[in-house]
């Protein structure tokens, strides 16, 4: 029986890798808009708005154009009005957000020469701006980034803004749950000066449950802001001990499981070349799972090294590794990037592949997101371009060689969206992680289904959300290829199904030394296999956390199967 999940794990980890392959096809869908230019471009959200279950565009707006509400009709878009203003003004950040809990999607916008503005959903088709009523200024600042996240766990969103100046702070708007919000960046304990921020976002980085912040600074004089949350209403600077602190011209904050080790990473942009004794190129922070990150940027080979902006990461393939697109502001004619596809090997690095569609990918490009136009479990890209250029919607045209599972959230005691919750899928003993978020990338908001390639697995063992609130749900067996919605408390997870929570193997990937953290304080055989299915090393664990010697073993990809008296786990893992 061990061989034989071995023997499945094998074939899962060694699918077919189909030639990644996107095309432009935005005139020919329907979307073939700009809207105009504006010095350090604008915010596109790939949101389904109208709650039809398919994947819409908003663009921000500008002087010269209103905002652009792209409604999908099923494959193809139709331009639609809602009723919604930009007053003719550069706006940054749109977004959609059910700040409100009732179901729907309510709309919110920054803007540097307006107000940033939040309008309420009516449930028929208009809507209401609420911006003063709900207590939000009526000043004018230079607002860029709009992350929205539940910073207290009480099941209510929130909203930090990223406002570009040196001297105005940022600010976290508390949501007192009755319509209104309530200004908390001193009580909160956040930094009260200037730091000329484009964007943020809430993330979890020490898997504690709260949300923290991660804050990405334009100029060399304004290092990142990296807040933990302390669980109770305050948060705490840890950007220097984290390593996360870095001055750069920092554009975006995107935040994916590239390792799938189940911690949160960021990737975060920047200009070049730098100045003397600075970061040079992009910065790519893997999670060292005890509070720090390190710069891998050079290391998995997506240091970029170009002027870049919008990021973010996908299964372009579904071959169960996130890949990574990046937008540059350039042409390409100067010798810099204009962009950038990555496509993750599967063993700690990435590579630019040929002939995956991009080749004319040159124009001047700001924010990009992700999302499903004919809900094939493909994602598309979609790029707001600078210098009255339409956007790209570069439709994805990869072989469809790997399964997938996309899977969408409803929150009950949790806010409505289910963001900041953990989705964990296994298939074939591979474990992939997604954490949701609302605003995120620059200027961007993705899908609000979370995408896992599942390779060439034919079910899913499991999925497993951990929710704000504390809740678990967990559902087995499930059915490959398809979109599924889970709500809050529908599959409750009881302590005895606690089985896959058994060990976890961290880092991953690996290099001399190991650590098995158990759930159980109980002798584990640990048992490393090639992939090949033949038994390379094999010891014996006594202690609830202990470091395990791995130097021996060659570079590569390896099952390991966790063995107690009762209980087996097969993990994989990848040695450098």
């Amino acid at each position: 029986m061990l061989m034989k999940m071995v023997y499945l794990l094998v074939l899962s980890c060694s699918i077919l890798h189909a030639q990644v392959l996107f095309e432009d096809q935005a005139v020919q869908l329907g979307a073939g808009v700009e809207y105009g230019t504006i010095a350090y471009g604008a915010g596109v959200s790939f949101y389904d708005f109208d709650s039809d279950g398919l994947d819409d565009i908003t663009l921000a707006g500008s002087n010269e154009n209103n905002f652009h509400f792209l409604k999908n009709m099923g494959g193809n878009f139709q331009e639609v009005t809602l009723g919604i203003d930009n007053n003719n003004s550069h706006t940054k950040q749109v977004i959609w957000v059910d700040y409100d809990n009732d179901g729907d999607s309510d709309f919110f916008s920054t803007s540097i020469q307006d107000i940033s503005k939040l309008f309420r959903n009516n449930g028929n088709g208009t809507f209401t701006d609420v911006t003063f009523s709900a207590g939000f200024p009526g000043v004018i600042y230079q607002t860029y980034g709009a992350s929205w996240g539940d910073y207290n766990n009480d099941g209510l969103l929130d909203v930090f803004f990223s406002i570009r100046d040196n001297v105005i702070p940022n600010i976290l708007y508390k949501n007192n749950g009755d319509g209104t919000f309530t200004n908390v960046t001193i009580e909160a304990g956040l930094e009260t000066i200037g730091y000329m921020s484009f964007c943020a976002a809430f993330f979890d980085f020490n898997n504690d449950g709260f949300q923290d912040i991660i804050v990405a600074n334009d100029k060399y004089d304004f290092a990142n802001l990296l807040y933990k949350n302390n669980g109770n209403g305050t948060f705490e600077n840890v950007s220097g001990v984290s390593g996360a602190g870095i001055e750069m011209d920092a554009m975006s904050t995107t935040v994916g499981d590239y390792d799938g080790d189940g911690w949160m990473d960021i990737y975060i942009t920047n200009s070049f070349p730098a100045p003397p004794g600075q970061v040079e190129g992009n910065v790519f922070f893997r999670n060292n799972t005890d509070g720090t990150f390190s710069n891998v940027a050079v290391a998995t080979g997506t240091q970029f090294n170009s002027n870049g902006w919008g990021a973010v990461f996908f299964d372009a393939d579904n071959d169960t590794n996130l890949d990574l697109y990046v937008s540059g502001e350039g042409d390409g004619t100067n010798g810099l990037l204009p962009s950038a596809f990555y496509k993750n090997n599967g063993d700690g690095t990435f590579s630019i592949p040929t002939n995956a569609g991009f080749e004319d990918d040159i124009k001047y490009s700001f924010s990009n997101a992700i999302g499903d136009i004919d809900n094939d479990g493909y994602p598309e890209i979609i790029v707001m371009n600078n210098n009255y250029e339409n956007i790209f919607l570069w439709k994805n045209n990869t072989p469809q060689n790997g399964n997938w599972l996309k899977v969408k959230l409803e929150g009950v005691n949790s806010n409505r969206m289910g963001v900041g919750s953990w989705i964990e899928v296994s298939a074939g003993g591979n474990v992939m992680y997604n954490y949701t978020l609302c605003g995120e990338g620059y200027l961007s908001q993705n899908s609000s289904y979370e995408f896992f390639g599942l390779g060439g697995n034919n079910i899913v063992d499991y999925v497993k959300v951990t929710w704000l609130s504390g809740a678990i749900d967990y559902l087995e067996n499930i059915s490959i290829n398809q979109a599924i919605t889970i709500v809050e408390g529908s599959s409750p997870l009881s302590i005895e199904e606690d089985y896959y929570n058994l060990a976890q193997i961290y880092p991953n990937p690996a290099g001399d030394v190991i650590v098995l953290k158990q759930k159980y304080p109980e002798n584990v055989n640990i048992s490393f296999y090639d992939m090949s299915g033949r038994e390379i090393m094999s010891t014996t664990v006594s202690e609830e956390i202990n470091p395990i010697n791995i130097h021996s073993l060659s570079s590569g990809c390896y099952l390991v199967t966790i063995q107690t008296e009762e209980k087996l786990v097969t993990k994989k893992i990848v040695i450098r």
